[in-house]
């Protein structure tokens, strides 16, 4: 975690600003290794899910509907398409230095 973060920054998305104050506090609460992997992994995802749903709700939206369950071709292939589309939108809000 960086010190940014450790000091209560927050993730720039309001709807996600409480699962990192929570992350955030799990991290101070566990020292570093597996019990901190293993106790705070579920704040860890679902602060990534909340990001991505922020940045790209269509797409992720898109990867939640599609691939969600196992499908005819189709809709494996459509599963393939949505993952890719939520890729590139991911991609094309990093910063490029």
């Amino acid at each position: 975690m960086s010190s940014e973060a450790s000091k209560g920054a927050t993730t720039g998305f309001v709807e996600c600003d409480r699962l990192q104050r929570a992350l955030v506090e799990c991290h101070r609460r566990i020292p570093a290794g597996r019990a901190r992997e293993s106790g705070c992994r579920h704040l860890n995802r679902g602060l990534a899910e909340c990001l991505v749903s922020v940045a790209c709700p269509d797409e992720a939206e898109a990867v939640r509907s599609l691939c969600g369950s196992g499908g005819t071709g189709l809709k494996r292939t459509q599963c393939q398409q949505a993952q890719l589309s939520l890729s590139v939108c991911l991609s094309s809000l990093q910063r490029q230095d």
